[in-house]
């Protein structure tokens, strides 16, 4: 029996989905590769949504007034911290309910730039991908360049 170390990084679970396994020959982006990104999708909004319901039942339970200075200043750090945590899984929940849009427009998997095939390992492991590891390559090389 093959210890958890020597497990290949293909049998890690995906947001709880074990990952596709593509049959020879068949077609990229059928409806059971759109079936397994929809539920990976899916499985990680609602992730992202229980954070956000566990932040504001933390921030409830925590909105006390502290006397000393030092633990107020700590208790706003820390929840300015969190706050941009949440706003940035915000912007990412409305990626992925773009990356949803695509499925059900069949334009879910293949690059917005080029029209090639982005690839499963790639969309398991960034399923909010639009642009094949080639185009988004050259478009952070572009970005480099500018700034």
């Amino acid at each position: 029996m093959p210890s958890a170390s020597k497990k290949k990084a293909t049998d890690e679970l995906i947001h709880g989905i074990k990952p596709y396994k593509p049959k020879r020959g068949e077609e990229f982006m059928n409806p059971a590769q759109e079936d397994h990104f929809r539920a990976i999708l899916k499985a990680w909004r609602d992730d992202l949504y229980s954070e956000t319901s566990r932040t504001v039942t933390n921030m409830q339970d925590e909105a006390s007034n502290l006397p000393d200075p030092n633990d107020r200043a700590s208790q706003e750090t820390d929840r300015s911290l969190e706050l941009r945590t949440r706003d940035r899984e915000r912007k990412l929940v409305k990626k992925i309910d773009e990356a949803l849009g695509l499925i059900d427009s069949r334009e879910y998997g293949f690059c917005e730039t080029c029209g090639v095939e982005i690839g499963i390992r790639r969309l398991e492991a960034r399923p909010t991908a639009t642009q094949c590891i080639d185009c988004k390559t050259l478009s952070e090389i572009r970005e480099k360049q500018l700034a």
